[in-house]
Formats: C-alpha cells, sequence, structure tokens
C-alpha cells in the first residue's frame, strides 16, 4: 500500500462514500433506520450495568499525568480542540512534520572503542534495515579528521543519519564532523547527522552547572551551520523518564530545556531559527500505548508554539525533531523476553507519534553486553512494524480519533501548565538548581514505586506472575540493582539518578538464588483446605506472592483436615505452609494449623474478618491482594535467615 496525496486521499474518500450510497436501498443512507444515541443515553445504560458500583472508581482511569481518562469518548469531547483542522506538515506540526508518510529512521547504537571495529559494524548492520547510526565515545578527544575517516569509511552521508554521542560536552566533534562532511563528496543538504551536545543534560545528572560549555554552543553553531541538517544540540528528556517522571514531567522538562537553550543562546546573538534548527529531542518511551503516542504529538505542538514566541524567520524552524529510545525503567532482569513484547508495543507508540527516529533497546542489554541475535531482535522489530505493519505509510494514523486527540490535548494543557512553573522559577536551570525539578520527579517516582511494591503496577514476570522455575546463576554486581549515580565529587545540587522500576525486585530474588547456591531454596507449601472457589484461588495467589521472592512453591489439590495437610508440608521439607480456604473457614482451621506447626511459618492467604482474633492467637502473618509485597517478601526473607 503506498502513501497518497492529501488531495487524492480526499477523491478516495469521496468515491468510496459515493458507492456505499448507491448500494443502500432507494439511495438512502446508511444506518438511517437506528436513532442516534446520545452521551446520556450511554451514561444510563452503564450506570444500569454498574448496578450500583461507584461509576467514577470503576470506570475512570486515575492517570499519573494529573487527569482522568474516562471510559469512552464522544465527537463533541473534540469541540474545544483548536488544531484539528490542520494537515501534516503544517504548523503546529501536531499532525507530524511530513506531508505525506511516516517513513522514520531505524536506528541502532555502536559503542565505539575501536574505529575499524565501529566502521565495519556500522556497515554490516547499514546491510540489514538500520538507516540511523549511533556511534557512542567514551572519550571524544579521540575524534579528529583521521579517526573519523576510518570510522566513516565507505559509508555514504547521505543515505545514513549519522549521531555522535560523546560523555562531555565538548564541542571539537561537531566541527570536526562538519569540516569532514564539507570536504567529502557529499551533498551538504542531503546529510542529516546530530551530536547531542547537552551541558544541561548533563547538569541534571553530574550536577556541576558550566556556562564555558553553554557559551561553547554558539560558535559550534555557527560553525556547522554549512550542514543543513547537523544538530548538535541533545535535549534529553529520557534522563527524566528513566528517573521515574510521569510523561507530562518528561514533556514539560523538556520543553523547558528546550526553552532554555532558545533564551541563552538567542541573548548571546543567535538566531532564533539556527537555535531551534540545532536542537534535537531525545525522549524515552514507556509502556503507557497511547499516552506516548498522544506525547509526541503534544510536544510538537507545544515546541512549535515555543519557537514562534521567538519570531523565527520561518516556521519551519518550529518542527521538532524526535528521537525515541525505549525506556529502560521498565525492563526486567528476570524474565527478559517479556522485554521484547514491552520494546515492540513501545515502538509501535513512537512510530504512530511520528518520531524522527527510534532506537530499540535489546532485550539483553540492561544486564550484559547485546549479542548478535538480541540487537538483530531488536532491529527486524522496527522493520516488522515497516514492512510488514506499514506504519511508515500513512501520516499520523491516529489523527481524528477521539480517544488519542483528548489525550493530545489533556497532555498539551498540563505539560503546558508544568511548564510555564517551571518558567516562573527562572527557567529550567533556575528550577533545577533551586531542588524543584528533582522534588516533581522524586515524588512522582516514590508513588510509582509504591504501586509497584503493591503490584497496582504490573512489571509481567518480576512482581506478578513470575517464571516459577527461572533461577539466576550469573555473578550480577550489585550495581545491577542500584541506580545510576553521575554526581561528581564537587556537585552544586542534588542530582537525577535513573534506575529501573523492577530493581527492587529483583534484588529481592536474586538473594535468594544466591542464598540457594549453598542452602536449600526456601519452599512454601499451599496447605488448600475446605471451599474448593476459595482455596484454588487463594493458592494460586500465593504460589505468585513467593514465587516473586524465588522460592520453591508446591501447590495441592486439596486436604480433607489440616492434620493431613501439616503431615504433608512437614514431608515436603516446607519453610512456609500457606493456609489456603475461606474467610469464614479460617477461624476454625487457622488456630488449628498453629497448634500443629512447629518449625515451619503459617501464613494465612487472605485478609479475614477474624483477622484480629486470629492475631490474638498469635497468628501474625497473613498476606492479600492490600499488602506491600515488596516489604513482606523481605520480612519473610528475614525471617528465614537470607
Amino acid at each position: 500500500m503506498q502513501a497518497v496525496s492529501v488531495s487524492n486521499q480526499l477523491i478516495l474518500r469521496h468515491d468510496f462514500q459515493k458507492i456505499i450510497f448507491n448500494m443502500t436501498n432507494n439511495n438512502k443512507k446508511l444506518f438511517t433506520d437506528f436513532a442516534p444515541v446520545t452521551t446520556d443515553e450511554w451514561e444510563a445504560k452503564i450506570n444500569a450495568d454498574l448496578k450500583g458500583k461507584d461509576y467514577e472508581r470503576a470506570l475512570v482511569w486515575k492517570t499519573w499525568e494529573g487527569f482522568n481518562v474516562r471510559p469512552y469518548y464522544r465527537a463533541e469531547n473534540l469541540a474545544n480542540i483548536s488544531y484539528l483542522d490542520t494537515l501534516p506538515g503544517e504548523f503546529p506540526f501536531v499532525r507530524g512534520n511530513e506531508k505525506t508518510g511516516n517513513n522514520w529512521l531505524i536506528r541502532q547504537n555502536i559503542f565505539v572503542t575501536d574505529f575499524e571495529a565501529a566502521n565495519k559494524k556500522a556497515l554490516e548492520i547499514l546491510g540489514k534495515g538500520v538507516n540511523s547510526i549511533g556511534f557512542y565515545f567514551s572519550d571524544c578527544t579521540v575524534i579528529n579528521n583521521e579517526t573519523l575517516g576510518v570510522l566513516l569509511n565507505n559509508i555514504c552521508l547521505e543515505a545514513a543519519e549519522i549521531n555522535l554521542v560523546c560523555p562531555d560536552d565538548s564541542v571539537e566533534c561537531t566541527e570536526v564532523f562538519a569540516q569532514f562532511v564539507a570536504n567529502g563528496k557529499w551533498a551538504d543538504e542531503n546529510v542529516v547527522a546530530s551530536a547531542s551536545i547537552d551541558p544541561i543534560g548533563t547538569f541534571v545528572l553530574k550536577g556541576k552547572w558550566s556556562e564555558e560549555a553553554l557559551a561553547a554552543l554558539k560558535p559550534a553553531i555557527d560553525k556547522t551551520r554549512v550542514i543543513k541538517n547537523f544538530r548538535i544540540i541533545g535535549v534529553h528528556g529520557k534522563f527524566f523518564a528513566n528517573s521515574g517522571a510521569s510523561i507530562v514531567q518528561e514533556l514539560a522538562f523538556s520543553l523547558a530545556v528546550g526553552a532554555e537553550y532558545l533564551t541563552r543562546l538567542t541573548e548571546m546573538g543567535v538566531k532564533a531559527d539556527d537555535v531551534a534548527k540545532a536542537i534535537k529531542f531525545n525522549f524515552g518511551i514507556g509502556n503507557n500505548y497511547f499516552m506516548e503516542i498522544a506525547k509526541l504529538r503534544a510536544a510538537r505542538l507545544l515546541w512549535a508554539q515555543i519557537v514562534k514566541a521567538y519570531n523565527p524567520a520561518c516556521d519551519c524552524a518550529a518542527k521538532l525533531i524526535a528521537h525515541s529510545e525505549t525506556n529502560r525503567y521498565n525492563k526486567t532482569v528476570y524474565d527478559p523476553n517479556v522485554n521484547m513484547l514491552r520494546t515492540q508495543t513501545e515502538a509501535m507508540s513512537a512510530a504512530l507519534g511520528g518520531a524522527h527516529s527510534i532506537a530499540v533497546l535489546p532485550f539483553n542489554a540492561i544486564y550484559e553486553d547485546p549479542t548478535d541475535f538480541s540487537e538483530r531482535i531488536a532491529r527486524n522489530q522496527q522493520i516488522l512494524l515497516k514492512e510488514e505493519s506499514h506504519l511508515d505509510k500513512i501520516a499520523d494514523a491516529a489523527a481524528g480519533s477521539y480517544y488519542i486527540e483528548t489525550l493530545t490535548d489533556s497532555l498539551v494543557n498540563e505539560a503546558w501548565k508544568l511548564f510555564l512553573n517551571v518558567q516562573e522559577k527562572g527557567g529550567f536551570v533556575a528550577a533545577f538548581k533551586q531542588g524543584f525539578i528533582q522534588a516533581e520527579i522524586k515524588k512522582m517516582a516514590a508513588s510509582r514505586d509504591k504501586n509497584i511494591a503493591l503490584r497496582r503496577e504490573n512489571l509481567l514476570g518480576t512482581n506478578q506472575f513470575p517464571n516459577f522455575n527461572e533461577k539466576i546463576t550469573a555473578e550480577f554486581d550489585g550495581s545491577l540493582f542500584e541506580p545510576v549515580d553521575l554526581t561528581a565529587s564537587d556537585a552544586e545540587v542534588e542530582t537525577l539518578k535513573p534506575y529501573r522500576g523492577a530493581q527492587a525486585f529483583e534484588a529481592l530474588r536474586y538473594t535468594t538464588d544466591v542464598y540457594s547456591k549453598t542452602n536449600k531454596r526456601p519452599l512454601a507449601f499451599m496447605l488448600t483446605i475446605g471451599n474448593l472457589t476459595f482455596r484454588k484461588a487463594r493458592a494460586q495467589f500465593s504460589c505468585n506472592f513467593f514465587a516473586v521472592a524465588g522460592f520453591e512453591v508446591i501447590d495441592n489439590n486439596g486436604f480433607e483436615t489440616v492434620e493431613e495437610g501439616i503431615a504433608a508440608a512437614r514431608a515436603a521439607k516446607a519453610d512456609l505452609v500457606v493456609l489456603c480456604s475461606s474467610d469464614e473457614e479460617y477461624a476454625e482451621l487457622a488456630p488449628a494449623a498453629a497448634k500443629l506447626i512447629e518449625n515451619e511459618i503459617l501464613v494465612i492467604a487472605g485478609a479475614p474478618a477474624c483477622q484480629k482474633e486470629l492475631e490474638e492467637q498469635e497468628i501474625t502473618n497473613f498476606i492479600s491482594m492490600k499488602s506491600n509485597i515488596l516489604e513482606e517478601l523481605k520480612a519473610y526473607q528475614s525471617l528465614l535467615g537470607i
């Protein structure tokens, strides 16, 4: 299926409507026999089906973003949205930067330790579907005309985007690259590249502000302007996303960083057009599928308005160029193949949202060097979206969706409020020095951590539905389960420390795995008895509960008596005996089990009404849906001496 122009789309749509019209009896429109259903009628039907349940609690999603999501949307919800009459490629670019199509770049990153080896790998993957390469350097001082010639040997710079990523904010690499291109055989206007120089991002992670690094951007922009599509400034929204920020926070703070560069550099005498065209946004993409699509649309709209306020000579300067990289925040060490499911939907979000380029994190990248296999899978995930799903053929496929358009508008409003809050504090750098940015993100991250601990936010295979048979035998550095702390020794402020939401659970389970190398693995035995429905449900819940910590679990069909169940548990050498029955039966069964317990730990599955009475009989271990599973499993590890 090939992309068609807007005019052709309208003609095709008209012809289709004409055919449908002629197919109906007596030239009547379809569905005229059905009366339209009003919103009030829908609401009445929903409330009737809820049978007295609270509508807001049952159906309205309370998001992290500061607004609630309704169970459905209709055309009337779009009545006050002003940008709906714009086309792709038109200001404010909410519908995308191009008039037709949605052809993003497939990016793969290469860590450069040897220039020849990096060049060899680049040439190899360029023949396998990649058309954007991120070269990551540990030291940018080694980049000169000679080494760059080795790195880019036989690479057509008009066919592949080149991205230089350095750990410092040295601009020399940008000047070397610009000169290399100018002296080469390529048409300068066809070369697309970036350098990701970000003094503000460095400040965020290291805590040391450098006016010199910021000032160095002015001559760098002047010297690299000859390469029309060379964006040397990188705004790293992914730093916020991977530190636990909400989508609204990532969006607002990223825009505030971009606005800071615009303000500072225009004050130095650089034209607003030149600054805006030198900036590239690097967003993270999380697992909130529709919200992430809306985020990129909202980002383009807001950035266009921000740039417009600086009076650029051309609206084209207001186009936001976004590179999207799948977040590390929700990736896991345990059951790592699930990471492929996560990155697939994330890549879809970025593609449908209109990303300029996308990098999919290989499923094993968080705990080892990616293998040829994992890198191939990551590439193919995007190729699949292009060659089989054809997501690159239609510009802004989400346009007109009542839900996504409403999400876009809601994100615009909430992110703009937070953006203005930052501006009132003097801009991003001033707000960060005051600790405002850190406090906002830490508060959000703490809320998300709590939800993960309570399993209100699921990390499949880690805090919910773990692989019972998975055991990690590899030796892992403890830093794998800790936030990334790049704070400088002379830091002036508190820094952001990217981390993964699964880390606390992974540390918990890895502790059990390490313990079990030299000791018996803890065993939780399900003593199922009484009401069939309750005992089966609670046994399943309890098996998942204790398997999260890496405990071995044994489920059972059911026992006739408590005595029989305790005897079987003892024969299995159980460490934990989990009584699984109904609330009504616990009043009798729990005391009976407690009398027979010797060295085992008795656990009651559920939160029965008689819990207080049972606690008075020194039966104190209860697990339920309301449990903080992380803290409780740590407590059980402690009781077992792990």
